[in-house]
């Protein structure tokens, strides 16, 4: 298979699994049409590879190819109207799962467009890569009101960093093996970020220090 056919595929999934996060992701309580779902998924699916082709100064991705829009579009309909079908137990779940793979697909799809287009090597493809992973994340926690998983010590943004860093190293070192080791890159991301889901692993906190307050004088 031609890498620019799976790629299209990675970044045809990620948008959808983004959108999907991004309704199931409205709180219960915040009074919200399907249009305002809608836009809200779409920013989440398409905002990280948004940001990162205006840094590297290229036409956005879904300007030339514009079936993200409606494959985004479609997908936040879809799920606003499916949502109150599932269990909230099932629904937070299904948004970090979801989250997490959208993750790790758009982590090495980004990686991948940055490295070829020879920009910032070695170190640009893998901090762009994230940014393409977790940009339409942050923007959809923060526009749902939510805290982002970023600012949480939970493992998020570290294991996409890690993919990146280990696709990176592949398309170095073994380009011939591009889209097996695009797969195993993927897997893995993913397999950490759920592993950390499951068992609540976090980063290692900053621990306060010094002591008291000064006094009001």
């Amino acid at each position: 298979m031609e890498w620019e056919v799976w790629n299209g595929g990675l970044s045809m999934a990620a948008t959808v699994a983004f959108a999907i996060t991004a309704v199931l992701a409205i709180r219960d309580d915040r009074d919200i049409d399907v249009f305002g779902a809608t836009v809200l998924g779409l920013i989440t699916a398409i905002g990280g590879g948004t940001m990162r082709d205006i840094i590297l100064d290229v036409p956005v991705f879904w300007s030339r190819e514009l079936s993200y829009v409606w494959a985004g579009t479609a997908a936040s309909i879809l799920t606003f109207y499916g949502r109150r079908l599932f269990a909230a137990r099932f629904v937070f779940s299904a948004v970090l799962y979801l989250d997490g793979f959208g993750a790790a697909l758009f982590g090495i799809q980004g990686a991948a467009k940055v490295w070829d287009l020879e920009f910032g090597l070695p170190a640009a493809p893998v901090i762009l890569g994230v940014l393409t992973a977790i940009g339409g994340g942050l923007l959809r926690d923060v526009l749902a009101n939510r805290d982002t998983l970023l600012m949480r010590p939970e493992l998020y943004a570290v294991p996409v960093l890690l993919g990146c860093t280990a696709f990176v190293s592949i398309l170095n070192l073994l380009p011939q093996y591009r889209i097996p080791g695009a797969v195993i890159c993927i897997v893995a991301t993913f397999a950490w970020r759920a592993a950390a889901i499951h068992w609540k692993l976090a980063m290692p906190l900053f621990s306060r220090t010094g002591g008291t307050e000064p006094a009001d004088e």
